[in-house]
C-alpha cells in the first residue's frame, strides 16, 4: 500500500481546565472532558483491533499531556530496565515529528520507558541545528541506524537513533485495572498518563513558538503493540495498532502521523458547547 492513499487522523488539542496530577488515574475533569481519539486500528490494513485503545491530548503553559485508555484482559510485562526493548511486549507509544527529526517514546504496564531521538542522516551535517552538539554526535553516543521497519524502506533512507537521549523532566504514570502478571485473572486494562515539558520539544519545533500558538499544527502519532493474540497465542511479530493505519508494519513514517492542531480554548469551554 502506498503512503499517498492514507488519510492521517486529525485532532484538536485543547488547554487543560486545571492542574493535571500525573498519577495514571486520568480522573481530572479535564480528562473526562477531553475528546478521545477514534479506536486504534491495524497498522497495515486499518482493520479494527480486538482490544479498544484510545488517546487524548491536553496542554498547558508547561506541558503537553497524553492520556491512554488501554483495554486488556491480561495485563502483563516483564521488562523493568529503562530503555529495554519494550516493543517486544505489550506497550503504548508516542511519536512526535519535526521536519528533520522525531522523538519516539514507549511505555509498558510496569511503567518502564524506552525513548529515542531520531535525526535523518541527510540533515546531520554542517549547517544543521543538530550538528556539532555532543548529544547528537554519532561518534560519541550510543546509536541505532534505521532505514525502515518490517521490510518497508523509507524513501528518505537512513536516520540516526540516539539511544541515550532522555526527555528532560518527563513524567509518566500507569494505573492497572486488574492485577499485573496474574495470568488466571481477567483484567480490564490499564491507563497511562504522560507529561512532556515544552522545553524538551525545542529540537522538534522547527522555529515554532513553545508552547504552541492558536492553530499551530504538529505531527504526532500514538500506537500500541500487542504480543498476545485473540486466542491467547503468542504473536511474532506483535500486532501493531495505530491512530490511523500506516500501510506498512512500520511506526517510523512521519508522513502518516496524525495532524494535531493546538487550540487556546479550554477543554471545559468545548465540553460546555457540546453539552449545549
Amino acid at each position: 500500500m502506498r503512503n499517498e492513499t492514507i488519510q492521517p487522523a486529525r485532532y484538536t488539542c485543547y488547554r487543560a481546565a486545571g492542574p493535571i496530577a500525573v498519577d495514571g488515574k486520568l480522573d481530572e475533569p479535564s480528562w473526562r472532558m477531553a475528546p478521545k481519539s477514534t479506536p486504534f486500528v491495524d497498522i497495515v490494513t486499518g482493520e479494527p483491533a480486538w482490544f479498544d485503545t484510545r488517546v487524548a491530548l491536553l496542554w498547558d503553559d508547561d506541558n503537553l499531556f497524553f492520556g491512554f485508555w488501554v483495554e486488556e484482559t491480561d495485563v502483563w510485562g516483564t521488562l523493568t530496565k529503562r530503555d529495554s526493548k519494550i516493543w517486544e511486549e505489550n506497550d503504548v507509544e508516542v511519536f512526535i515529528g519535526g521536519t528533520n527529526a522525531y522523538y519516539e517514546f514507549e511505555i509498558n504496564a510496569l511503567n518502564t520507558v524506552y525513548e529515542v531521538f531520531w535525526i535523518w542522516k541527510d540533515i546531520l551535517k554542517p549547517g544543521s541545528p543538530y550538528y556539532g552538539r555532543a548529544e547528537f554526535d554519532p561518534s560519541r553516543q550510543r546509536t541505532m541506524v534505521l532505514d525502515g521497519v518490517g521490510g518497508h524502506v523509507h524513501p528518505r533512507g537512513e536516520r540516526w537513533g540516539f539511544l541515550d537521549w532522555d526527555f528532560p523532566a518527563l513524567r509518566t504514570a500507569v494505573r492497572v485495572d486488574g492485577t499485573v502478571n496474574k495470568r488466571d485473572e481477567r483484567d480490564r486494562g490499564w491507563t497511562v498518563e504522560l507529561a512532556f515539558p515544552w522545553r524538551g520539544l525545542a529540537d522538534l519545533a522547527d522555529g515554532r513558538q513553545l508552547p504552541p500558538r492558536e492553530g499551530d499544527v504538529w505531527r504526532i502519532d500514538c500506537s500500541r503493540f500487542e504480543k498476545i493474540g485473540r486466542n491467547r497465542e503468542v504473536l511474532d511479530p506483535c500486532a501493531g495498532w495505530t491512530w490511523n493505519r500506516h500501510g506498512h508494519y512500520d511506526s517510523h513514517i512521519p508522513e502518516v502521523f496524525p495532524y494535531v492542531t493546538f487550540s487556546e480554548k479550554s477543554v471545559a469551554q468545548i465540553a460546555g458547547l457540546a453539552a449545549g
